[in-house]
């Protein structure tokens, strides 16, 4: 009698990816249900996040006091760029188109890209997600390169080309009065809303266009199995996915960066400015 073969490992994790791609669309309704909420509430006006402005700085003088120098020890690590998240605001001052490029090229070879770019890499080969890439190491980095670039190509296009165009400030400012779940919403509403160059709130349109674009671009060079509408859109609902872990990862480094060590235990935050909005 013949001995039945066991199926293959990436034959039976077929059906998940269908799986995924309802889960990211209930969540996509969720994120969306979450902004609507948020613009309901007229009555509550969210504070400026912790981006220090020159006046803070010059307040964030080390004292005598411990909240003082606690403050003040806050303010400065906020003010060093991240290599980590290099998109994070060190000031609430506009950036000119140039800034905006840089901040572009600082992204897509920032350490959050590459780590990124590796774990996308390693779910799509467990996957053999697209199928005409391989198994085995030339797979994988066919792979890891498509991902690189795809992160290159939104950042282009949404940080710098369609930021400058609308005025749109697309760096991530960092909330020290946010608890778990605020931080949570906070990181969701992110990803549909930012500020303007100006200070005011607005939705998102250089985010999420540039990921999208990304995305249609990524059909030149994926297989040909693999560029169905379908997969397009179910990419972008995965970047967004992505982009709210990433939000919430930027909203915490400040506090789980090594050079927090040094603080006090009692550190105090910098106090909210409520002169412009996020």
């Amino acid at each position: 009698m013949r001995k039945q073969r066991n199926p293959p490992l990436v034959g039976a994790l077929q059906p998940l990816p269908i799986v995924c791609q309802v889960l990211w669309l209930v969540l996509a309704v969720l994120m969306m249900l979450c902004v609507c909420s948020a613009a309901q509430q007229q009555n509550q006006t969210d504070a400026l996040p912790d981006a220090p402005s020159a006046v803070q700085q010059a307040q964030a003088k080390p004292q005598a006091s411990n909240a003082m120098q606690s403050s003040a020890q806050f303010v400065n690590l906020l003010m060093e760029r991240s290599l980590v998240f290099p998109d994070l605001a060190t000031n609430i001052g506009p950036l000119s188109p140039e800034e905006k490029f840089k901040l572009a090229v600082n992204n897509s070879a920032s350490v959050s890209a590459f780590m990124a770019a590796n774990l996308s890499a390693g779910i799509n080969q467990a996957y053999d997600r697209p199928a005409g890439y391989g198994g085995g190491t030339e797979g994988y980095w066919k792979r890891l390169g498509a991902g690189m670039a795809r992160r290159s190509s939104s950042q282009v296009l949404g940080t710098f080309l369609l930021a400058s165009a609308l005025h749109e400030d697309p760096r991530f400012y960092v909330r020290s009065d946010l608890n778990l779940g605020g931080s949570i919403k906070y990181a969701i509403r992110r990803v549909f809303v930012t500020r303007s160059d100006a200070g005011d709130r607005v939705f998102n349109w250089s985010g999420l266009l540039g990921m999208l674009g990304s995305e249609g671009l990524a059909n030149i060079y994926y297989p040909d199995s693999y560029r169905t509408a379908t997969d397009t859109f179910s990419r972008f609902g995965f970047d967004m996915l992505g982009n709210v872990g990433g939000n919430l990862l930027r909203q915490y480094w400040p506090r789980i960066n090594r050079k927090l060590k040094t603080a006090p235990s009692q550190a105090t935050p910098v106090a909210n400015s409520s002169a412009t909005k996020p």
